[in-house]
């Protein structure tokens, strides 16, 4: 099997894989509320069909697209994603005390998730025509200027859990463009520190903060969330209740669909459908990282480096904060938990991944021909071959010639 071909294979049979699982979670978690809600108790899964559908043809569209050409088109996806940000603070749609959302008709779109592919492509950019930033002078301008606007925007919303996966793709880019590690540490450093005051002044998030600590201090309040998400893991057992039999999904546990639908596979499909799921993201991680060492172009490494780490990280920040060992932050398990546009961002990002391992097969086989066309091109003939023309003419004399050197050679 050619260079690229088993992590492409691997790549689109882990994500259909978690596709078609999170559209058979989403209608588990949702088909009783739905019922009740809008009489139809495939609501949301139809729904999360539709957008899963227009994600595969951005991800085909994606991997027929060359991805060198996004490099070109960097700064214009970062300023147009920026100023959806900013329009997103004016006229987006408020859903619990956040705007977050523009809503078109029955649909909603979240410019954050356009924010983070456009940020990859242009850091990948950046770092493809200069070298990696060695101190905090070098790392502040442009790349810490740019982050510091797209996470204040974030910040705004508010959408702390964003703004923590935009912090992980500029930590995975900056480690593959070679940046060194005590750069890392004291940048590291510097953002956890801005996040904690961002916390500290905002009261929801100290509530957070407080209940991840502790969340039995407030088990009906800002604990609540959590502890069912325990309760649900826990019931589970090694091989859970069941599919579709769930108990914590019927209005116990707050956003069982969204961010928390990791604490309903625990409940039905127990600790092995948990596993199973923690092995997909494994290989998906597998598959993104070996598509990024694999290429030879500087933008193609560093951007499949960044989206491999953009979706493996926001998995991470998701289960973590589900199993109680990070706060709540409002990240969805990506491909599995329901909404639109994180399922179409995030298969068009795979497209691109599959455009640069595509990208990267299709040179090793032009090199194998230019190779295999070099040994088919004649020889120039050696003293002594060739047919008997050569024979009669040019090779005689170079032999008569080599036989006179030899003679002169002698003492």
């Amino acid at each position: 099997m050619k260079r690229g071909q088993l992590e492409s294979h691997l790549l689109v049979l882990v994500t259909f894989a978690l596709v078609a699982f999170g559209l058979v979670m989403v209608y588990s978690a949702t088909s009783a509320a739905a019922a009740v809600d809008n009489g139809d108790p495939a609501y949301y899964v139809k729904r999360q069909g539709m957008f899963a559908l227009l994600g595969i043809v951005a991800m085909i569209v994606a991997a027929r697209f060359d991805h060198t050409r996004l490099r070109r088109a960097a700064p214009t996806l970062v300023a147009l994603s920026v100023l959806l940000l900013l329009a997103v603070l004016v006229a987006g749609q408020r859903v619990n005390g956040a705007r977050r959302w523009f809503a078109v008709g029955p649909l909603s779109i979240q410019p954050s998730e356009l924010m983070k592919v456009s940020l990859a492509v242009w850091l990948a950019a950046h770092l493809a025509r200069r070298p990696a930033p060695r101190t905090l002078r070098e790392l502040r301008k442009p790349i810490g200027l740019l982050a510091a606007v797209c996470c204040g925007l974030l910040l705004a919303e508010p959408d702390l859990g964003t703004a923590i996966a935009i912090g992980l793709l500029l930590g995975g880019v900056l480690l593959v463009a070679g940046a060194p590690v005590g750069l890392m540490a004291r940048a590291g450093t510097i953002a956890i520190g801005v996040g904690l005051l961002a916390i500290y002044i905002e009261p929801y998030r100290r509530a957070r903060i407080f209940s991840f600590l502790n969340p039995w201090h407030d088990s009906q309040g800002a604990g609540f969330q959590s502890i069912q998400a325990m309760i649900g893991l826990g019931s589970g057992g090694p091989f859970g209740r069941g599919l579709g039999q769930s108990v914590e999904k019927i209005f116990y546990l707050p956003e069982a669909h969204t961010d928390m639908i990791f604490a309903i596979i625990g409940e039905e499909l127990g600790l092995v459908g948990s596993f199973a799921v923690i092995a997909a993201y494994m290989v998906f991680a597998y598959a993104g990282l070996r598509i990024a060492l694999g290429c030879r172009d500087l933008f193609g490494k560093r951007l499949a480096a960044g989206l491999t780490v953009l979706v493996c990280g926001q998995a991470a920040l998701n289960l973590a904060a589900v199993v109680g060992i990070a706060p709540l932050t409002g990240i969805p398990l990506p491909l599995v938990s329901y909404g639109g546009s994180s399922i179409v961002v995030v298969l068009g990002s795979v497209g691109i991944l599959l455009n640069i391992a595509r990208s990267e097969g299709a040179e090793e086989r032009a090199q194998v021909s230019d190779r295999r066309r070099g040994d088919r091109r004649p020889r120039p003939a050696l003293a002594g071959g060739g047919g008997g023309a050569e024979r009669a003419g040019r090779p005689r004399d170079v032999r008569r010639v080599a036989g006179s050197h030899r003679s002169a050679a002698r003492p």
